[in-house]
């Protein structure tokens, strides 16, 4: 049975393809997402939102959830721990012309965890049933659920999870091979996903965690049997790795991205950023973005450094421009030492 799926069925929602593209906080905003959108994803989710903060219609979460029509399937992602909440926030993303709503049961960072919320729900399963019970009877949309494996190794509780989803009505689980306590260290593992995928009878299960590159994501497949893909930090610096892996899954021939590549993405991205943002917040989302690009260029640094001390979107545009791209060496394999200052 072939891989990749290009009428994947999510409950009542037919969607493209079976790799999907995750909500990352911080990240994913709408120029972030308009560079992975044009590669085809199955579908895309916006950033992280609070339910609190939606429900009392916070401008600055409302912000988060901006969308283009061209952005569709899209989905919406909800981060809290209050039952009361749930139902009331899905159908506002609902009314806002969501495809599908999220629930975070995967967020590890301390500000997020404190109130239950996020990975803290990996601590109360039967909440989060609950939670998910509750957006369900409030939508007509698929509702989904992304989690990690456990709070921390002695507390793998990922296929219980899964069995709570589903029977709360959940369309689709995402498992991210790692736990609370790993963040974003070290390996994912991905036999806990397969772990999950077993004990699941009908809710899909969402493969994700160190999808890289194009032949990860068989790789992921096989090894685990989930049914979908989430790609995550891998589309930071490379959104064509939808693209990669479609061809990948297909039989194709891999592509080589020169440096070239990277310039003409870097600087289309860079224009979706002052579309958006005021410029002195362009300029300072540049820094960290151009990092996205060059990390994985042997040479790029003197780059790297002239974007991150540019003070004016105009000084970023003319560093990108005036530098010699062809001293820039994009392998397949990263480059660790220069990527360092660029991890997240």
């Amino acid at each position: 049975m072939p891989f990749l799926n290009k009428k994947f069925q999510l409950g009542n929602l037919t969607l493209p393809s079976n790799i999907f593209c995750a909500p990352l906080a911080g990240c994913s905003d709408l120029p972030f997402r308009r560079m992975t959108k044009k590669y085809g994803p199955g579908l895309i989710y916006c950033e992280m939102v609070k339910m609190d903060a939606l429900v009392r219609h916070d401008p600055g979460t409302y912000h988060l959830l901006d969308f283009e029509k061209e952005m569709h399937p899209i989905g919406a992602q909800l981060c809290g721990s209050k039952p009361s909440l749930a139902g009331p926030a899905a159908k506002m993303v609902e009314d806002l012309g969501f495809d599908v709503v999220d629930l975070n049961c995967g967020c590890p960072v301390d500000k997020v965890t404190k109130d239950g919320s996020g990975s803290g729900l990996l601590k109360t399963p039967f909440l989060i049933g609950e939670i998910i019970a509750n957006m369900v009877a409030a939508v007509k949309i698929p509702v989904t659920v992304k989690i990690r494996a456990g709070w921390d190794e002695k507390h793998i509780n990922g296929a219980d999870i899964v069995r709570i989803a589903e029977s709360a009505g959940a369309a689709a689980i995402c498992i991210h091979g790692r736990t609370r306590q790993q963040g974003y260290k070290g390996p994912a593992n991905w036999g806990w996903i397969r772990e999950c995928k077993e004990a699941a009878k009908n809710i899909l299960v969402i493969g994700n965690g160190d999808l890289f590159a194009a032949e990860d994501a068989p790789s992921m497949f096989q090894e685990t049997g989930c049914d979908a893909l989430l790609l995550s930090r891998g589309t930071m610096g490379q959104p064509w790795l939808i693209e990669d892996i479609y061809r990948c899954l297909e039989g194709l021939p891999a592509l080589q991205r020169t440096a070239e590549d990277y310039r003409r993405e870097l600087l289309e991205h860079l224009e979706h950023v002052v579309s958006y943002h005021p410029d002195r917040k362009a300029a300072m989302e540049m820094r960290r973005i151009g990092c996205w690009y060059l990390k994985r260029g042997k040479g790029a640094r003197k780059l790297r450094e002239k974007i991150n001390q540019s003070r004016t979107i105009a000084e970023t545009r003319q560093h990108i421009l005036d530098f010699t791209w062809d001293e820039i060496d994009f392998s397949e394999e990263e480059v660790v030492e220069e990527a360092a200052a660029c991890d997240i």
